[in-house]
């Protein structure tokens, strides 16, 4: 197996860093640096950057020194694994926030031809979302259709050219065990060592 570029986005917006998406997001670096991937963990909580609020601030703007270098090491990365809760149905606000300003026209897509009217400027990536939710994941999935993940996945990562090869969805966090938290754990390793 060849070593990959990985970039961790942790989307949990808490930064006092004690959330069980954090615990995840160690489990996957504990898996995949001793099988020589090489890792960047963005963690969201700890950037300060403003919400775009104009048309003009996403086309225009550049973003600040902390959502270029982002986009820098997603650029650089073969890789993404995407952590977050759910919330309301879908990612934390600050989370959205964060991939408004990253994938902006000019680094995501560009308007192409009439006949082809976005160009993809991000390709050959793949992408691991792993999500914590309240809820059992089975309700979410066949009730609520996963609509938050499936934006994620269709809206922002897929029309950019990100191949999403894996969606772990972690249901009913607030009440499992510790015996069962442990058994994710395990399996998030797994999934670093694997780089998936």
């Amino acid at each position: 197996m060849a070593a990959k570029q990985i970039v961790i986005i942790q989307g949990h917006p808490d930064p006092a860093g004690n959330r069980f998406c954090h615990a995840l997001a160690n489990a996957y670096l504990n898996g995949a640096k001793p099988s020589g991937h090489s890792i960047q963990v963005i963690d969201i909580a700890k950037i300060d950057f403003p919400v775009l609020r104009t048309q003009a601030d996403f086309v225009q703007s550049e973003g600040p020194a902390a959502i270029k270098q982002a986009q820098h090491s997603i650029q650089s990365s073969q890789h993404l694994v995407i952590i977050y809760p759910l919330w309301l149905g879908t990612m934390p606000a600050y989370l959205k926030a964060f991939f408004e300003q990253v994938f902006r026209p000019g680094f995501s897509a560009i308007k192409s031809t009439d006949e082809s009217p976005w160009e993809r400027l991000i390709s050959e990536k793949t992408a691991h979302i792993i999500v914590t939710m309240g809820m059992p994941e089975i309700i979410y999935r066949s009730y609520f259709l996963g609509h938050g993940v499936n934006s994620l996945e269709g809206n922002i990562l897929a029309f950019s050219g990100i191949n999403v090869v894996q969606q772990t969805l972690i249901g009913s966090v607030d009440s499992v065990g510790d015996t069962e938290r442990q058994q994710w754990l395990a399996k998030i390793e797994l999934a670093g060592r694997a780089g998936l």
